[in-house]
């Protein structure tokens, strides 16, 4: 058995990625180095007593006996697809803007449409573990919007074809300005829970809480400093007060889901608003920084 130390590679573009890893071998090197930053553990026990094969691909835990890859325990378990293409697919999911279909990540890595749609699930619940941090201060902008198909591209005999918000999922934001957003899947627009939701994500030291008139928002101005804009008088900004920053943020999930998807589920809705809150909130960082990020979130 030997002992092992494999170094993290760095890159800012796709192509140093595949040249910083050439080979299986380099990517696996390449995430021991990442997961095993503060050094070798059991995936089963926690155990620190680990010892390496020489294959620089086994494992063996010194206390519970058991033998087992740098994969087991992450979102790459069970999968028999290379963690090179696992990096890749990483990759464009992390630096495309508007995401990408499993349709051309199957074209891509050259998978099947079923295994790139299996492998972005598996990235997108790494990124929904990551997506609501510390509470939102400052100013922050919260606002709730729906998902679903237009009315005017419904059949005209479809029950659904009305106007509003019938047949279609509610989704709620926070947007600091400046700074990071949170964002979740809501079944219902009541005070209960959008009150709910900004007194878990926003903290009570928030020097603004603009939201627009929706009465849902009535009692903030218990607990925050809560400023109103109404759209249907035809506000957008007064005195500061606006929900510009979360509409914005509104319009990139809206773009991915109709330009890249073109139909989510509401089951699996919430694993989108998590890919787009998780890349959103990194837009500041280079491309191979938010690669290393996520894969350093994959157990």
């Amino acid at each position: 058995m030997e002992k092992i130390a494999p170094k993290k590679q760095q890159f800012d573009s796709l192509l140093q990625m595949m040249s910083a890893l050439p080979d299986e071998q380099a990517a696996i090197d390449h995430f021991t180095a990442i997961r095993w930053a503060n050094g070798a553990f059991c995936p089963t026990c926690g155990s620190t007593k680990v010892y390496h094969f020489s294959d620089r691909r086994t494992h063996k835990c010194g206390d519970c006996r058991k033998r087992f890859s740098i994969k087991v325990g992450t979102i790459f378990e069970d999968s028999k697809i290379g963690l090179r293409q696992w990096m890749l697919a990483v990759y464009l999911i992390t630096s495309h803007k508007k995401g990408i279909a499993s349709t051309q990540l199957a074209k891509d890595l050259g998978v099947t449409q079923k295994t790139a749609w299996f492998m972005l699930h598996r990235i997108r619940y790494a990124a929904r573990t990551q997506s609501f941090n510390a509470p939102l201060e400052g100013e922050v902008e919260v606002d709730e919007t729906y998902v679903g198909g237009k009315a005017a591209n419904r059949h005209k005999g479809d029950p659904k074809n009305g106007p509003g918000t019938h047949g279609k999922t509610a989704v709620i934001g926070a947007l600091q300005r400046g700074g990071k957003a949170v964002a979740t899947v809501i079944r219902r627009t009541d005070t209960s829970t959008l009150d709910r939701f900004v007194h878990e994500f926003v903290a009570p030291t928030a020097t603004l809480v603009s939201t627009d008139e929706h009465s849902g928002y009535r009692h903030l101005g218990r607990t925050f400093n809560h400023g109103v804009v109404r759209h249907s008088a035809g506000e957008y900004s007064v005195n500061g007060v606006h929900t510009n920053g979360i509409e914005g943020f509104w319009s990139l999930l809206k773009r991915q889901i109709i330009g890249i998807h073109h139909f989510v589920t509401p089951k699996h809705l919430n694993r989108y608003v998590a890919e787009v809150t998780w890349r959103f909130n990194l837009r500041g960082i280079g491309e191979g920084d938010r690669v290393n990020l996520l894969l350093d979130r994959v157990a």
